[in-house]
Order: C-alpha cells, then sequence, then structure tokens
C-alpha cells in the first residue's frame, strides 16, 4: 500500500525506523507494516490498509482487538489505581487469580504473576528444581518457550541456537509428531507409544533422580500446532509420577480457549504439576503472565522464602483485564464458540483447501489453532522453507495475503490459521478465501 506523506502512518513509520529495535530481527531489512488501530478480528491504519487479523497478533488477542468490556475494565482501574507492588494485596490481583485457579484443575489454587510467558517458564522452573532439589529439566524440540535465558535454553527451536551455552541442565528430547515422525512410526497411536518410550529412555539414561521437571506446550505453537496423539500426555504425567518428576505445561499459547477449550490440557483430561500461562489470560491487552502452582509445591514454600519476583508481579492494570477478558468470554461463550468454530468452520475449510492445493502436505490443528504445512512436493514432504529459515516462495505467498488483506502468521514453512476466538464464521470464510489466492501462489512452487 502506498503511505501518504505527513499521515499518522507515515509519522508511525519514520519514528519506528529511527528509534524502534525490533525482536528476531535483522535491523536494516525491516519494512513494517504500520497499524494505527484495530476492532474485533481487524486491524487498520490511517491510510487505508486493513486487515483480517489471522495471526490474533502473536496468537494472543483472544478476545479481538478493543472489546469494549476490557477496554473499559483497564479504564475505571487506571482511575483508581494504576499500580502497586507486588508485597501488598489487592482487589485485582486477587479476583484475577481466583478466576485463573477456579479454570484450573482441583488441587492447583495458588498463583503467582508474571510479566509474560518467558519469564513464567523461568519462574516454573525454578520452582520445580527448589521443590525437587534436582537440576535437570526436559523439555521438547519443535518448542517454544520464551527468550530469556532458561526460557530460550528450554526453546527446542532455532532460536535457541545462538542463546544455548548448554549449561544449565537442559536436556531435550523429541516429541510426537507424526507428519515428521522420528519414529518411523504408521499412525499416531504408534507415534505416541514410541515417543513415551523414548521420553522414558532419555529420563533413564540422564538418571531419573536427577530430572527436576519435563516442560511441554501441551500443544506446541510457533513450533508447528503439533496436537499430541491420545494417551501421550497421560503417558508422560505417569512417567512424571513414577519418577518423582514435575509435569511443568505451557499453556502461554494455548491456553484461554485457543484450543476451544480453557486449557488445552482440558482435553485429555491431565493435571500437570505447573501451569504456565500469558497471552490469552488477557489478550495482551496489558502485559501478564504466570504460574498456577500445586498445593504441594505451594507448600515447599509456607515456611521457606521462594528466591524469585518482579517489580511489576500482578500489576493491578493486567490482572482487571484479565478479570474482565475472563468474565467476558465466560459471559459471551466464546471458548465454545472457538471450539464450534474450529470443528464445523475452520477445521473443514482448511481440509478443503488442503485437497485442492497441492502445495499444502498436512492442516493440523484445534479450535482456532491450526497449521497449513507447505511443501515442494508432497511425497518427500520436502518444506517450501527450510527449517530454521524462510525462503522466496514463502515470501511470496506472505505477500500475497497481505496484498488481499489478510494478515498471516507464518514460520519456516507454515502459515497458521490464529484468529480470534470470537471471530465470526463469516470472517474465517473471508480468510480462507484469501488463504485459497495465496496458496495458488505457493502451487507455482512445487514440483
Amino acid at each position: 500500500m502506498t503511505i501518504t506523506t505527513g499521515s499518522r502512518t507515515q509519522r508511525a513509520y519514520d519514528l519506528d525506523r529511527a528509534h524502534v529495535f525490533h525482536s528476531w530481527s535483522a535491523q536494516a531489512a525491516l519494512d513494517p507494516i504500520v497499524i494505527t488501530g484495530a476492532a474485533g478480528s481487524y486491524v487498520f491504519n490511517d491510510d487505508g490498509g486493513r486487515w483480517l487479523d489471522f495471526a490474533s497478533q502473536l496468537v494472543n488477542t483472544n478476545i479481538g482487538h478493543q472489546h469494549p468490556r476490557v477496554v473499559a475494565a483497564i479504564q475505571q482501574q487506571a482511575a483508581e489505581l494504576c499500580t502497586i507492588a507486588p508485597q501488598h494485596a489487592n482487589e485485582a490481583r486477587g479476583e484475577a487469580a481466583s478466576r485463573i485457579a477456579a479454570r484450573a484443575p482441583a488441587g492447583l489454587d495458588t498463583v503467582f504473576f508474571t510479566n509474560g510467558g518467558a519469564d513464567a517458564n523461568e519462574h516454573a522452573t525454578r520452582m520445580a528444581r527448589l521443590h525437587t532439589s534436582r537440576r535437570k529439566v526436559l523439555s521438547a524440540y519443535r518448542s517454544y518457550h520464551g527468550g530469556t535465558t532458561t526460557a530460550v535454553n528450554l526453546t527446542g527451536d532455532p532460536r535457541r541456537w545462538p542463546n544455548d551455552h548448554g549449561a544449565d541442565g537442559i536436556v531435550h528430547f523429541f516429541a510426537p509428531f507424526l507428519y515428521r515422525s522420528h519414529f518411523h512410526a504408521a499412525d499416531e497411536a504408534q507415534e505416541g507409544e514410541r515417543a513415551l518410550a523414548h521420553l522414558e529412555e532419555v529420563v533413564r539414561f540422564e538418571g531419573p533422580h536427577t530430572v527436576a521437571a519435563i516442560v511441554l506446550e501441551t500443544i506446541p505453537g510457533t513450533a508447528g500446532i503439533m496436537v499430541p496423539p491420545d494417551g501421550y500426555l497421560a503417558g508422560v504425567r505417569e512417567l512424571c509420577d513414577r519418577y518423582g518428576i514435575m509435569l511443568v505445561l505451557d499453556e502461554v499459547m494455548a491456553g484461554f480457549g485457543r484450543t476451544g477449550a480453557w486449557f488445552a490440557f482440558d482435553h485429555w483430561g491431565v493435571t500437570p504439576d505447573l501451569i504456565t500461562f500469558a497471552k490469552g489470560v488477557n489478550s495482551g491487552y496489558v502485559p501478564l503472565g504466570g504460574v498456577v502452582i500445586s498445593d504441594a509445591i505451594a507448600a515447599t514454600f509456607a515456611d521457606r522464602v521462594y528466591p524469585g519476583g518482579l517489580t511489576y508481579s500482578g500489576h493491578p492494570l493486567a490482572c482487571a483485564a484479565a478479570v474482565a477478558t475472563i468474565d467476558a468470554m465466560a459471559d459471551e461463550g466464546v471458548v465454545e464458540h472457538a471450539e464450534h468454530i474450529g470443528r464445523t468452520v475452520l477445521g473443514p475449510g482448511l481440509r478443503d483447501l488442503a485437497e485442492r492445493h497441492r502445495s499444502v502436505g498436512e492442516v493440523r490443528g484445534l479450535g482456532v489453532f491450526w497449521a497449513i504445512e507447505l511443501v515442494r512436493d508432497r511425497d518427500t514432504r520436502e518444506p517450501l522453507a527450510p527449517y530454521g529459515g524462510s525462503s522466496p516462495a514463502m515470501a511470496e505467498v506472505v505477500a500475497a495475503c497481505l496484498e488481499r488483506g489478510l494478515l498471516p502468521f507464518a514460520n519456516f514453512n507454515r502459515i497458521h490459521a490464529v484468529p480470534p476466538c470470537n471471530v465470526s464464521e463469516g470472517e474465517v470464510r473471508e480468510g480462507l478465501a484469501i488463504l485459497d489466492e495465496a496458496l495458488d501462489v505457493a502451487d507455482a512452487h512445487t514440483e
């Protein structure tokens, strides 16, 4: 699109390029889209740009943009009390913690608030280590847990490589992913069984008495939205129980309605020892994350000082936004709506695209949490972009989406379809129609 000289959009762009340092980017190559406003499932700017947000930004605007109840709650809290130190009790913090705990399994009644998902995983790991008096933590390849030191070492994707010093007691293993199986499995059941056998072997070789925790994204997000086979998470739970290992389930991206359940692990009835969350808890309107703590781990710190904290832990503006978000989602049936959309519109629509486009190797997901795996060759499954990188072909697909008014989430050789949980059926169909045209571009790069 053309930016009007002297417009608000132009000024925002110029200020960004002059002064803003962007994450995960080579700065000189950046040409960011300017967003000056948003509403519901759309973002826009003052120069006529308007896009259907099929990325939910970074898969966090679960309740959509500018939801009036959440905006009003932030405004009201700001008028009453903008900030307070974490050592004081505060109504917004207590109300947010009670609502989060109410949606966690029985026996997880305590919430430690952080500023986001990375520090939630940092603190969950610290809690598990202190509780067990063990050091090692196991996490999966094809995962992302955050950009801080411990979280990025837990991470199993290439963003870890420049930051990994291999000295933090973290060991990686292969989680189930049938489409690119490490275990040469024939079906989902076999993939799950072999992945569990592999994980137990890693535990045994590392020494069970040295392992504090297994950390898993319940459904990996940025790494590819690989829904685990039935029985896998229950098997990991049993393995942890057998060896006294804490199970940490990372629900930062998958939680709060994204999969059509309050927490993704609800689909399998598994209870972790620690739950990490962020993003959808208040749709990212004000930064917030946290750890839901089992009663057993909380008891460890009843008379023992927990050596950790943050200046903004349980920030009242963020917590007020969480209360309003959770209440609005419950009152408006947003979680149930996400399940319905995935089952009846988004999932079937993506599967239809897969049948008609030879560049689609697989689609997979739940609720409003889906990945489209793009390949050059369906038989060999050669990806349209290499693991850990992009390609001109993927750049063309993303550009085709943007030109047609769709803001996509792209990573390596995948496009993720992750609209807000309250996206309408019509908006999903609009997004699918644009993806249909963009996949024609991908098809041109197939063999």
